[in-house]
């Protein structure tokens, strides 16, 4: 490395190593002077990497933004296209550590705001679930002189890998979170680490809300990548839940992000990731299955801290198929092109909103049926249940959403045949759809106990292409058929930007007032203009006992008319008792 008399540089590939001095009022004193060097080194595009010095584990998330050891050995420069890699693990630590906000592009930006925004109210919502209050009660005996917010609960704060853990649980509590295609349920082991990351870390330097856009999206970017390294990843899992396996890699990504971890330090994150990585399929329609996304956030956390303080895993874990490999048959992983020609994944495929809490597959069972159900119902009249001989579902061979008779609200959420009734019984699918009194009525029983599933050799267990057929015969012979290619929130038909706000409003409201829910949708919309992003954490809180009490009272003024009882479980959904 050489340097002009005006601070120009003349630089090389790479940069003789220097680092701070590891006595820490020195290591202060050394890295200021070097920060003073800082603007001519930026002109010739000179990424600097920084890990963390190793001090106690209660302190060094604290004192991130205040003591670095520097080290220029990890200086590259990938956006001058002159790096070349060599190993996929080090093509995706490059990515992470090389990424700017000047790559996101306004459609990414876009994108993500709307993942954002959905991701939080079905946090919110989740808060008012059994798992949710069991996992809360739990994480209490963690403490730490450090702590964020626990979404919906001002009362509870905990560690910053722990509030994440927590909230991504309420993210996946009742399976509303959106869904991408290679199938994985991308928002929710990332943005709750972000935002505990962001309440955690001094105030000074603030992390602009552009600076949470660009970690989100790649920890979002990550899991995309990791995706289409295996064929097996395009169909609805059958071993490992998606979430569980990539969206830990996406966690420990986005937390390298936003720490401003070196480029060496992201290969290791990614490592010790793998090693937390996996949950198998067998336990979703449980209430173990919201855990993948809380285990992801909290893993991928905990795996950058580590690689912060210097443990090590193989550098070659993305490469090998007794690394990530192992978690997909068929695996073929590429090395990253360059960032000087990078292009976001987000940029070629939206995800999917769901309009009710339930696997994504059963979202095209519901668009049938509704469709059909016009044939059977006119204006207000019940559904003629009695005259109902047999109900034939044409959908793909998903053994995991197929349970005939559900006995649980997670079983619900993962049953064909229950959205099916449901829908054909009631027109439609919403929150209380799943509370275990709609699921044992009756009605839904005699009509699930005349389902019948086929599987067509055409309809493929993929997100991208599967559809549903639904026929219905009546006891005269005449039969009823619809069928649904593309349900209203899948990404090739996404909601509108008043129906996704509707959708927010609608959950939030379940914890927040009505001001606090506009307030954070308007800062949510407008993030890229945010310039401290920890301000968003200070909407999250959810109202005090009091506030709660009053919310109630005006609730219950409202609907003077609600018998007591019919009030009375109104008010244990609010407060989160009745589930």
């Amino acid at each position: 490395m050489c340097c002009s008399g005006d601070g120009e540089l003349g630089c090389t590939k790479r940069v003789t190593s220097w680092r701070v001095p590891m006595n820490v009022e020195d290591a202060a004193s050394s890295h200021t002077a070097f920060e003073a060097k800082l603007p001519a080194i930026w002109k010739c595009g000179l990424i600097i990497t920084c890990s963390v010095l190793e001090l106690d584990p209660e302190k060094f998330v604290s004192k991130l933004y205040h003591l670095r050891a520097v080290e220029l050995s990890d200086v590259t420069f990938p956006h001058l296209g002159l790096y070349t890699c060599k190993s996929v693990t080090e093509s995706f630590a490059r990515v992470i550590h090389g990424l700017t906000v000047e790559h996101l592009t306004d459609h990414v930006i876009q994108r993500s705001k709307r993942m954002i925004l959905d991701t939080l109210g079905v946090g919110f919502l989740g808060t008012n679930t059994e798992v949710f209050r069991k996992v809360s009660e739990y994480s209490k005996i963690y403490s730490s002189n450090v702590a964020s917010t626990v979404w919906g609960q001002p009362d509870l704060r905990l560690p910053p890998t722990y509030a994440a853990f927590v909230n991504g649980v309420a993210i996946h509590s009742m399976d509303f979170d959106d869904t991408w295609h290679p199938a994985t349920h991308p928002s929710g082991a990332v943005l709750p680490v972000l935002l505990a990351l962001s309440e955690a870390l001094p105030p000074s330097p603030k992390c602009s809300g552009l600076d949470l856009l660009l970690a989100f999206n790649v920890g979002i970017e990550v899991q995309g990548q990791l995706l289409r390294f295996s064929k097996e990843a395009n169909d609805i899992p059958k071993r490992f839940h998606p979430p569980s396996v990539v969206g830990t890699l996406g966690s420990a990504a986005a937390t390298s992000k936003f720490l401003g971890l070196s480029m060496t330090k992201c290969r290791e994150a990614l490592a010790i990731a793998v090693s937390h990585a996996g949950a198998p399929i067998a336990n979703a329609a449980t209430q173990t299955k919201p855990l993948h996304i809380g285990n992801a956030a909290r893993h991928g956390m905990e795996a950058a801290f580590l690689a912060m303080l210097g443990l090590q895993g193989n550098r070659q874990i993305l490469d090998m198929q007794t690394g990530f490999g192992a978690f997909y048959a068929n695996y073929s992983p590429k090395v990253l092109p360059n960032l000087d020609s990078h292009t976001w994944l987000l940029d070629q495929q939206d995800v999917a909103f769901k309009r009710f809490p339930a696997h994504l597959a059963t979202h095209w069972v519901a668009d049938a049926a509704a469709s059909v159900r016009k044939h059977l119902v006119t204006d207000r009249d019940l559904l003629p249940i009695d005259r109902i001989a047999r109900i034939v579902l044409r959908i793909p061979d998903v053994q995991y959403v197929n349970r005939p008779f559900p006995d649980s609200e997670h079983e619900a959420r993962h049953s064909f045949q229950f959205v099916a009734c449901a829908t054909l019984l009631d027109g439609g699918i919403t929150v209380p759809s799943f509370h275990k009194c709609q699921i044992n009525r009756p009605q839904v029983r005699e009509l699930l106990s005349k389902v019948e599933l086929e599987h067509p050799q055409d309809n493929l267990p993929s997100f991208n292409t599967l559809y549903c057929e639904i026929s219905v015969t009546l006891d005269d012979g005449a039969t009823f058929t619809e069928r649904s290619d593309t349900f209203y929130g899948h990404w090739r038909k996404p909601l509108s930007q008043e129906d996704l706000r509707e959708k927010f409003r609608a959950n939030a409201s379940s914890v927040l007032s009505c001001d606090t829910v506009d307030r954070l949708t308007e800062m949510v919309e407008n993030l890229e203009d945010l310039e401290d992003c920890s301000v968003l954490t200070t909407l999250l809180k959810g109202p005090s006992s009091p506030e709660m009490v009053s919310k109630l009272s005006s609730i219950q003024q409202f609907h003077q008319t609600v018998s007591p009882e019919a009030y009375q479980h109104l008010s244990d959904f609010i407060l989160g008792k009745n589930q």
